[in-house]
Protein backbone atom coordinates (compact mmCIF):
# COMPACT_ATOMS: atom_id res chain seq x y z
CA UNK A 1 0.00 0.00 0.00
CA UNK A 2 1.33 3.39 -0.80
CA UNK A 3 1.03 6.40 2.17
CA UNK A 4 -0.68 9.19 0.12
CA UNK A 5 0.34 12.65 1.41
CA UNK A 6 -2.29 14.20 3.11
CA UNK A 7 -3.22 17.37 1.56
CA UNK A 8 -5.29 19.92 3.72
CA UNK A 9 -8.24 21.77 2.31
CA UNK A 10 -7.95 25.58 1.94
CA UNK A 11 -11.03 27.88 2.54
CA UNK A 12 -12.11 29.83 -0.49
CA UNK A 13 -12.76 32.73 2.07
CA UNK A 14 -10.22 35.54 2.50
CA UNK A 15 -8.25 35.72 5.53
CA UNK A 16 -9.00 37.94 8.21
CA UNK A 17 -7.22 40.41 9.54
CA UNK A 18 -5.99 40.31 13.34
CA UNK A 19 -8.63 43.34 14.60
CA UNK A 20 -11.41 40.46 13.30
CA UNK A 21 -10.23 37.97 15.71
CA UNK A 22 -12.53 36.81 18.53
CA UNK A 23 -11.98 34.26 21.57
CA UNK A 24 -14.08 31.08 21.89
CA UNK A 25 -17.27 31.46 23.76
CA UNK A 26 -16.53 30.04 27.17
CA UNK A 27 -17.78 30.60 30.98
CA UNK A 28 -20.79 29.70 33.16
CA UNK A 29 -23.14 32.37 31.74
CA UNK A 30 -22.64 31.29 28.13
CA UNK A 31 -23.38 28.08 29.51
CA UNK A 32 -26.49 29.23 30.96
CA UNK A 33 -27.62 31.19 28.35
CA UNK A 34 -26.94 27.88 25.73
CA UNK A 35 -29.06 25.66 28.38
CA UNK A 36 -32.16 28.09 28.15
CA UNK A 37 -32.27 28.20 24.43
CA UNK A 38 -31.96 24.80 24.08
CA UNK A 39 -34.40 24.00 26.72
CA UNK A 40 -36.92 26.36 25.67
CA UNK A 41 -36.53 25.38 21.64
CA UNK A 42 -35.83 28.74 20.92
CA UNK A 43 -34.16 30.63 18.00
CA UNK A 44 -31.15 33.66 17.98
CA UNK A 45 -29.85 35.33 15.32
CA UNK A 46 -26.89 35.22 17.22
CA UNK A 47 -26.66 31.25 16.18
CA UNK A 48 -28.27 31.36 13.02
CA UNK A 49 -26.38 34.73 11.78
CA UNK A 50 -22.98 32.90 13.16
CA UNK A 51 -22.86 36.43 14.88
CA UNK A 52 -19.14 37.21 15.99
CA UNK A 53 -20.13 38.57 19.46
CA UNK A 54 -22.01 35.49 20.39
CA UNK A 55 -19.00 34.69 22.91
CA UNK A 56 -19.34 37.92 24.85
CA UNK A 57 -23.05 38.99 24.79
CA UNK A 58 -24.16 35.57 25.91
CA UNK A 59 -20.85 35.52 28.40
CA UNK A 60 -22.74 38.52 30.17
CA UNK A 61 -26.26 36.79 30.03
CA UNK A 62 -27.62 38.33 26.93
CA UNK A 63 -29.02 37.23 23.60
CA UNK A 64 -31.11 38.33 20.53
CA UNK A 65 -34.09 36.38 20.23
CA UNK A 66 -35.49 35.28 16.64
CA UNK A 67 -39.15 34.58 16.49
CA UNK A 68 -40.77 33.30 13.71
CA UNK A 69 -38.82 30.24 13.14
CA UNK A 70 -35.21 30.36 11.56
CA UNK A 71 -36.05 30.12 7.84
CA UNK A 72 -36.65 33.05 5.76
CA UNK A 73 -38.56 33.49 2.93
CA UNK A 74 -35.66 36.17 1.23
CA UNK A 75 -32.49 35.12 -0.29
CA UNK A 76 -30.51 38.39 0.52
CA UNK A 77 -26.63 37.28 -0.82
CA UNK A 78 -25.11 37.98 2.89
CA UNK A 79 -27.15 36.45 5.16
CA UNK A 80 -26.61 33.03 6.85
CA UNK A 81 -30.14 32.53 8.19
CA UNK A 82 -31.98 29.45 5.60
CA UNK A 83 -33.87 30.42 3.40
CA UNK A 84 -36.87 28.59 2.00
CA UNK A 85 -40.75 27.43 2.54
CA UNK A 86 -41.11 27.96 6.51
CA UNK A 87 -43.08 25.65 8.51
CA UNK A 88 -46.18 26.75 10.34
CA UNK A 89 -46.37 29.01 13.20
CA UNK A 90 -45.86 28.13 16.56
CA UNK A 91 -48.44 29.95 18.61
CA UNK A 92 -46.63 29.13 21.62
CA UNK A 93 -43.78 31.14 20.89
CA UNK A 94 -44.37 34.25 22.58
CA UNK A 95 -44.95 32.42 25.64
CA UNK A 96 -41.31 30.68 25.28
CA UNK A 97 -39.55 33.59 24.78
CA UNK A 98 -41.01 36.00 27.73
CA UNK A 99 -40.32 32.73 30.07
CA UNK A 100 -37.08 32.31 28.37
CA UNK A 101 -36.10 36.39 29.05
CA UNK A 102 -37.35 36.22 32.75
CA UNK A 103 -34.76 33.64 33.23
CA UNK A 104 -32.25 35.57 32.08
CA UNK A 105 -33.48 38.41 34.30
CA UNK A 106 -32.17 40.64 31.51
CA UNK A 107 -32.79 44.32 31.71
CA UNK A 108 -33.17 45.11 27.91
CA UNK A 109 -34.23 42.19 25.65
CA UNK A 110 -33.80 42.18 21.65
CA UNK A 111 -36.12 40.56 19.32
CA UNK A 112 -35.72 40.40 15.85
CA UNK A 113 -37.15 37.73 13.01
CA UNK A 114 -36.89 36.04 9.94
CA UNK A 115 -38.74 37.27 6.98
CA UNK A 116 -42.10 35.86 6.58
CA UNK A 117 -43.59 37.04 3.17
CA UNK A 118 -45.91 34.33 2.63
CA UNK A 119 -48.32 35.16 5.67
CA UNK A 120 -51.00 37.95 5.16
CA UNK A 121 -49.76 39.77 8.33
CA UNK A 122 -46.10 39.41 7.79
CA UNK A 123 -46.37 37.57 10.72
CA UNK A 124 -47.27 40.63 13.22
CA UNK A 125 -49.82 39.26 14.90
CA UNK A 126 -46.67 37.19 16.57
CA UNK A 127 -44.83 39.93 17.06
CA UNK A 128 -46.90 41.83 18.92
CA UNK A 129 -48.32 38.82 21.28
CA UNK A 130 -44.80 38.21 21.67
CA UNK A 131 -43.41 42.27 22.89
CA UNK A 132 -47.10 42.29 25.08
CA UNK A 133 -45.95 38.80 27.09
CA UNK A 134 -42.67 40.10 27.76
CA UNK A 135 -44.01 43.96 29.00
CA UNK A 136 -46.13 42.05 31.27
CA UNK A 137 -42.95 40.79 32.95
CA UNK A 138 -41.75 41.72 36.12
CA UNK A 139 -39.21 43.66 36.63
CA UNK A 140 -40.18 45.15 33.06
CA UNK A 141 -37.31 44.83 30.62
CA UNK A 142 -37.22 47.91 28.19
CA UNK A 143 -37.19 46.11 24.40
CA UNK A 144 -35.49 46.54 21.04
CA UNK A 145 -37.41 45.13 18.30
CA UNK A 146 -35.77 44.69 15.12
CA UNK A 147 -38.17 44.08 12.50
CA UNK A 148 -37.96 43.16 9.17
CA UNK A 149 -39.16 44.61 5.30
CA UNK A 150 -42.88 44.36 5.48
CA UNK A 151 -43.66 45.52 1.69
CA UNK A 152 -45.39 48.56 2.30
CA UNK A 153 -47.83 46.95 4.94
CA UNK A 154 -48.62 49.73 6.99
CA UNK A 155 -51.16 47.75 9.31
CA UNK A 156 -48.63 45.10 9.56
CA UNK A 157 -45.80 47.16 10.72
CA UNK A 158 -48.87 49.33 12.92
CA UNK A 159 -49.26 46.10 14.63
CA UNK A 160 -45.94 44.82 14.88
CA UNK A 161 -44.68 48.12 16.64
CA UNK A 162 -47.48 49.08 19.04
CA UNK A 163 -47.38 46.49 22.10
CA UNK A 164 -44.80 48.65 23.72
CA UNK A 165 -41.33 48.65 22.47
CA UNK A 166 -38.80 50.94 22.86
CA UNK A 167 -36.79 51.00 20.12
CA UNK A 168 -37.71 49.84 16.50
CA UNK A 169 -34.78 48.83 14.57
CA UNK A 170 -35.13 48.49 10.70
CA UNK A 171 -31.66 47.23 8.71
CA UNK A 172 -30.98 48.90 5.57
CA UNK A 173 -27.40 47.13 4.79
CA UNK A 174 -26.30 48.08 2.36
CA UNK A 175 -25.78 51.26 0.38
CA UNK A 176 -28.41 52.30 -2.81
CA UNK A 177 -26.19 50.65 -5.80
CA UNK A 178 -25.75 47.26 -4.05
CA UNK A 179 -29.51 46.94 -3.31
CA UNK A 180 -30.27 44.41 -5.95
CA UNK A 181 -27.20 42.36 -5.76
CA UNK A 182 -27.40 41.96 -1.67
CA UNK A 183 -30.74 42.66 -0.95
CA UNK A 184 -32.90 41.55 -4.55
CA UNK A 185 -36.49 41.43 -2.56
CA UNK A 186 -36.38 44.85 -1.04
CA UNK A 187 -36.54 48.35 -2.01
CA UNK A 188 -33.84 51.05 -0.73
CA UNK A 189 -37.21 53.59 -0.70
CA UNK A 190 -39.42 51.37 0.55
CA UNK A 191 -36.64 50.38 3.79
CA UNK A 192 -36.33 54.25 3.87
CA UNK A 193 -40.11 54.90 4.21
CA UNK A 194 -40.49 52.39 6.70
CA UNK A 195 -38.07 54.07 9.10
CA UNK A 196 -39.96 57.00 8.63
CA UNK A 197 -42.95 55.56 9.63
CA UNK A 198 -41.85 54.08 12.74
CA UNK A 199 -40.44 57.51 14.00
CA UNK A 200 -43.74 59.18 13.00
CA UNK A 201 -45.53 56.75 15.28
CA UNK A 202 -43.31 57.97 18.41
CA UNK A 203 -40.39 54.82 18.81
CA UNK A 204 -36.43 55.49 18.73
CA UNK A 205 -35.74 54.33 15.60
CA UNK A 206 -32.15 52.89 14.77
CA UNK A 207 -30.32 50.94 11.24
CA UNK A 208 -27.41 49.01 10.42
CA UNK A 209 -25.36 49.01 7.60
CA UNK A 210 -22.51 46.54 6.56
CA UNK A 211 -19.33 47.51 5.10
CA UNK A 212 -16.90 45.45 3.17
CA UNK A 213 -19.85 44.59 -0.01
CA UNK A 214 -17.99 46.95 -2.37
CA UNK A 215 -19.57 50.42 -1.41
CA UNK A 216 -17.50 53.58 -1.50
CA UNK A 217 -17.04 55.99 1.31
CA UNK A 218 -19.21 59.08 -0.66
CA UNK A 219 -21.98 55.56 -0.93
CA UNK A 220 -21.47 55.04 2.94
CA UNK A 221 -21.85 59.42 3.68
CA UNK A 222 -24.91 59.06 0.94
CA UNK A 223 -27.01 56.51 3.23
CA UNK A 224 -26.05 57.99 6.76
CA UNK A 225 -27.72 60.70 5.13
CA UNK A 226 -30.13 59.26 3.87
CA UNK A 227 -31.16 57.88 7.23
CA UNK A 228 -31.08 61.06 8.85
CA UNK A 229 -33.75 62.90 6.41
CA UNK A 230 -35.95 59.43 7.40
CA UNK A 231 -36.16 59.77 11.17
CA UNK A 232 -33.31 57.38 11.87
CA UNK A 233 -31.98 57.81 15.48
CA UNK A 234 -29.32 55.15 16.17
CA UNK A 235 -26.74 53.84 13.09
CA UNK A 236 -24.69 50.73 13.65
CA UNK A 237 -21.54 50.48 11.08
CA UNK A 238 -20.00 46.29 11.05
CA UNK A 239 -18.04 44.49 8.90
CA UNK A 240 -19.68 42.41 6.65
CA UNK A 241 -18.18 38.55 6.65
CA UNK A 242 -18.70 36.02 4.28
CA UNK A 243 -20.58 33.03 5.49
CA UNK A 244 -20.05 31.08 2.95
CA UNK A 245 -18.30 30.82 -0.30
CA UNK A 246 -21.99 30.55 -2.00
CA UNK A 247 -22.67 34.02 0.21
CA UNK A 248 -21.56 37.65 -1.48
CA UNK A 249 -17.75 38.28 -1.51
CA UNK A 250 -16.07 40.37 1.07
CA UNK A 251 -14.37 43.34 -1.33
CA UNK A 252 -12.80 44.88 1.58
CA UNK A 253 -11.99 44.28 5.32
CA UNK A 254 -12.68 47.89 6.42
CA UNK A 255 -9.81 49.39 9.08
CA UNK A 256 -10.80 50.44 12.36
CA UNK A 257 -9.40 53.52 11.54
CA UNK A 258 -12.01 53.99 8.91
CA UNK A 259 -15.09 52.93 10.88
CA UNK A 260 -14.10 55.93 13.99
CA UNK A 261 -14.07 58.18 10.89
CA UNK A 262 -17.74 57.36 10.37
CA UNK A 263 -18.89 57.74 13.91
CA UNK A 264 -17.12 60.65 14.14
CA UNK A 265 -18.71 62.06 11.45
CA UNK A 266 -22.36 60.61 12.01
CA UNK A 267 -22.55 61.86 15.44
CA UNK A 268 -21.41 65.24 13.65
CA UNK A 269 -24.35 65.12 11.27
CA UNK A 270 -27.25 64.13 14.27
CA UNK A 271 -27.28 60.66 15.12
CA UNK A 272 -27.77 60.16 18.56
CA UNK A 273 -25.75 57.12 19.25
CA UNK A 274 -23.43 55.69 16.11
CA UNK A 275 -21.92 52.26 17.14
CA UNK A 276 -18.82 51.80 14.45
CA UNK A 277 -16.36 49.36 14.57
CA UNK A 278 -15.12 45.65 12.39
CA UNK A 279 -17.21 44.01 15.33
CA UNK A 280 -20.46 45.79 15.61
CA UNK A 281 -23.79 44.46 14.86
CA UNK A 282 -27.36 45.17 15.12
CA UNK A 283 -28.24 44.58 18.50
CA UNK A 284 -24.70 44.94 19.69
CA UNK A 285 -24.27 47.11 23.15
CA UNK A 286 -28.26 47.71 22.54
CA UNK A 287 -29.23 48.50 26.06
CA UNK A 288 -27.36 51.75 25.17
CA UNK A 289 -29.82 52.95 23.08
CA UNK A 290 -32.86 53.04 24.66
CA UNK A 291 -32.44 57.00 25.75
Amino acid sequence: MIDLPIIEKKSNLPRKPDWLKVRLPTGENYKKVRSLVDNYKLHTICQSGNCPNMGECWGEGTATFMILGNVCTRSCSFCAVATGRPISLDLDEPQRVAEAIFLMQVKHAVITSVNRDELPDKGAAIWHETVKLVKQLEPTPTIETLIPDVKADWAALETMISAGQEVVSHNMETVHRLYRKVRPQAKYERSLEQIQRIKDFGKRTKSGVMLGLGETEAEVLEIMHDLLLNGCDVLTLGQYLQPTKMHHEVMEFVKPEQFQFYKEKGLEMGFKYVESGPMVRSSYHAEKHVF
